[in-house]
């Protein structure tokens, strides 16, 4: 049973402007996680703004929003075969377990200027039925 949707948009040139600032980034986002957005080089600000707008679509779709969430707990990784998943941690883990989803399905797009992150939530039972 799908529990939360989300969708949130990115402006690719925040990202620019975090970039600029030392520290800032890894505020935010997973060392893992940046290390994989910036070996992009070039498309190192499509990357995180669209897995910024990934964070903010998860808050959405728990229909929390981030509060209470430290979003480096919000992974955001290419797959091997380059589909996007989200691994939750800490807190955020906390919130999704809270939520009763155990499912996180992400999709990311992006063109230009600007990035965009749907998330959907579901509930699956578990082999006991619950």
């Amino acid at each position: 049973m799908i529990t939360g949707i989300g969708v949130d948009m990115v402006h690719v040139r925040r990202m620019e402007r975090w970039r600029a600032v030392p520290g800032l980034l890894e505020r935010y986002f997973h060392g893992e996680e940046l290390s994989a957005a910036l070996s992009r080089r070039a498309g190192a600000g499509l990357s995180l703004a669209a897995r910024f707008a990934a964070k903010e679509a998860l808050g959405k779709a728990l229909g929390t929003g981030l509060a209470g969430i430290v979003l480096k707990d919000i992974m955001v990784m290419n797959h091997h075969n380059g589909r996007p998943e989200i691994k939750v941690l800490g807190t955020a883990l906390a919130a999704l377990e809270k939520s009763g989803a155990n499912r996180v399905f992400v999709s990311l797009a992006h063109e230009r200027d600007n990035a965009i992150a749907m998330v959907v939530l579901e509930a699956v039972p578990d082999e006991q039925g619950r």
